[in-house]
């Protein structure tokens, strides 16, 4: 029997979290007309809608014009959500987003990943049964949906490209499992090569059966870490290359009832920051490289001060100097200093996000800006990173449509 989710408990994710407040906007998507295509085509990046033949073209490289793309992901089954994968551009000086049209034939596009080669975006599927779905994106700003596969597991919340480029990783929340599905050389998805449900150690308190919550390949390249906030675990596989399958080598277990949600790595790679979002606190974690093993250490104050802060994603600076974690309950972002060579983290000040429920953060791919995507009041907030990882507000909160992810390419 798959476990149900308590909005009250799990608050991360999925078509049970808490509407939206009365009067915040009721946006459908970045669909202006004529004016969000005139403002897509003046903003370069922003992708245009193409018959479901066009054909894929190799990415372009990356060049020095002002305004880079944008992707937006939504609930496309929620009041108020999205219809699909928004488009927008960002100025890499400003921050300032302009909108464009809306990726459509995406269901529940929650969370959104890149291919290495940046010519594919991959969506989860955020529903019953989950799956994940594949886009070509062109280089003259058109797009192709290259099809979706079943996950074989439910609620998928979080997916993850391996490095190699050959193999799509997922995490389903309603049902605690990962899977790993074949890329194909124009970057469509195979039949599921794998599937593994977390069926120990018994849930934590009150979670009603495990809840997979991310999944990530460590820098080393060699391990495939799975983030479960039921079971308050943390584990670690290796990926057969071949055959695409997991293997699991190690587990970390979490404070019982904390709820792991996300993590991220120092770009040493020795160490690793974790989310905890039923506990409030950021658990620092030791890396083994040879063995994949993670170590957790004591849990650290998330600054929020008393009160249920809900952290839901930290982020590392490209130079390993700062962390940054959005918490949803007093919406706020909260930026430590990396010391010890990552091993250590040191709490320096907290600021408002700027909206309602910040459900995910990303870095542009140059560090000078960090997006936080907004769930509940709608919205991308942008913020301008300075050397000393001090973060200023950027512009006007940007309006889209029950904002749950951001993905700024490069």
């Amino acid at each position: 029997m798959k476990p149900s989710r308590h909005p009250a408990t799990h608050p991360s994710s999925g078509p049970e979290r808490p509407a939206p407040a009365p009067g915040l906007p009721g946006r459908r998507g970045f669909l202006g007309g004529l004016l969000a295509t005139a403002a897509a085509a003046a903003a370069g990046p922003a992708l245009a809608a193409a018959p479901a033949h066009a054909s894929a073209r190799p990415a372009a490289a990356p060049s020095p014009r002002a305004t880079r793309p944008l992707l937006l992901g939504t609930y496309t089954s929620e009041a108020g959500g999205g219809t699909g994968i928004g488009t927008a551009a960002y100025d890499t000086a400003t921050g300032a987003i302009t909108p464009g049209p809306v990726i459509t034939g995406v269901d529940n596009p929650s969370y959104l990943a890149l291919h290495p080669s940046g010519s594919t975006v991959y969506a989860v599927a955020e529903q019953d049964p989950g799956a994940v779905t594949a886009v070509r994106l062109a280089p003259d700003g058109t797009y192709e949906v290259l099809g979706s596969r079943p996950t074989g597991g439910s609620g998928t919340t979080h997916l993850s490209v391996h490095p190699s480029g050959r193999w799509l990783l997922s995490a389903d929340y309603g049902s605690g499992s990962v899977a790993v599905h074949p890329i194909a050389e124009d970057g469509a998805l195979g039949e599921r090569t794998d599937l593994v449900t977390h069926s120990s150690p018994p849930p934590g308190p009150g979670q009603g059966g495990p809840h997979a919550h991310q999944i990530v390949t460590a820098p080393d390249g060699g391990h495939v870490l799975a983030v479960d906030l039921g079971t308050d675990t943390v584990y670690t596989y290796t990926l057969d290359d071949s055959a695409g399958t997991l293997t699991e080598v190690s587990r970390a277990a979490l404070a019982p009832g904390s709820g792991p949600r996300h993590l991220a790595f120092h770009p040493g790679g020795r160490s690793a920051y974790l989310a905890c979002e039923l506990d409030n606190t950021l658990v620092v974690c030791a890396y083994d490289p040879a063995t994949g093993a993670l170590t957790p250490g004591p849990g650290q104050s998330t600054g929020t001060g008393t009160g249920t802060s809900y952290p839901s994603q930290p982020v590392v600076t490209g130079d390993g100097a700062y962390v940054y974690l959005a918490n949803r309950g007093p919406n706020s972002l909260t930026r430590y200093a990396v010391e010890g060579d990552g091993a250590a983290l040191r709490l320096l000040d907290t600021v408002p996000v700027g909206g309602d429920w910040p459900r995910q953060l990303a870095l542009s791919p140059d560090g000078s800006l960090l997006f936080a995507a907004n769930q509940r009041s709608s919205t991308v907030t942008v913020f301008g990173v300075g050397p000393d990882g001090s973060l200023t507000a950027a512009g006007d909160p940007f309006p889209a449509p029950v904002a749950v992810c951001v993905l700024p390419l490069p």
